[in-house]
């Protein structure tokens, strides 16, 4: 058996109402025995508090700073375009997950070892994203259906991976090998604890959750 059958994944587009809408929806319907998201204690604490972190902020932390501040610059961007802060669904699930008293996991890499390996990237790679970035400071094209959204996050993710080959390893592959770890971790310890059938759902950005099904799919319990 394996653990996929335990494990629903609900791939989210992080800027989405109807992501954040569909969670809710899933985990009210669902009651699952424990509910997993995409983040690290470091930015589960910011969802919790957020603050607004400056360029001179940014710049006195120096080049993980700067790399963090463009990658919030970007969020932040597109939580205006479509009516939904960054890390809404992240945000319904861990206040569902306190309101049902379900044990809440944390299953994605630590922020700081993510800002490293983008530090490592090739100079090809960084200069591209850098230039890429600027695009943030444009209007977006409205989209009024999440199933639009998806379509072209499509289309981005293959032209991402042609064009970042890097990044799309540290980014992509690699979190999904860690997260599927984690996720059957929190499998393996409700069936210690005597659940037969456990029920996670595990709520990770649209990109991962192919990958991290696959993982899932092929290992055994």
């Amino acid at each position: 058996m394996s653990y996929l059958r335990y494990v629903k994944i609900i791939g989210t587009m992080h800027v989405s109402p109807e992501s954040r809408e569909r969670v809710r929806k899933v985990i009210l319907e669902q009651k699952p025995h424990a509910i997993a998201i995409e983040l690290d204690r470091r930015r589960f604490y910011a969802i919790q508090n957020p603050q607004k972190m400056s360029f001179e902020d940014a710049v006195r932390y120096g080049r993980r700073g700067i790399i963090q501040y463009i990658l919030t610059k970007v969020e932040e961007k597109l939580g205006e375009e479509f009516g939904m802060s960054p890390g809404g669904e992240m945000r319904e699930a861990i206040n569902l997950a306190g309101l049902l008293g379900i044990p809440l996991y944390l299953i994605d890499e630590d922020i700081n070892t993510i800002t490293m390996k983008i530090l490592k990237a090739p100079f090809r790679e960084k200069l591209l994203l850098i230039l890429e970035s600027l695009a943030v400071f444009l209007p977006f094209p409205r989209k009024e259906k999440e199933r639009d959204l998806i379509k072209d996050f499509k289309i981005m993710m293959v032209q991402f991976k042609r064009r970042y080959p890097y990044l799309y390893r540290v980014l992509l592959e690699e979190r999904n090998e860690i997260m599927a770890k984690n996720l059957m971790a929190i499998v393996d310890s409700l069936k210690a604890k005597g659940v037969k059938k456990p029920k996670v759902i595990a709520v990770v950005g649209l990109g991962h959750k192919r990958g991290v099904e696959r993982i899932l799919n092929s290992r055994k319990v």
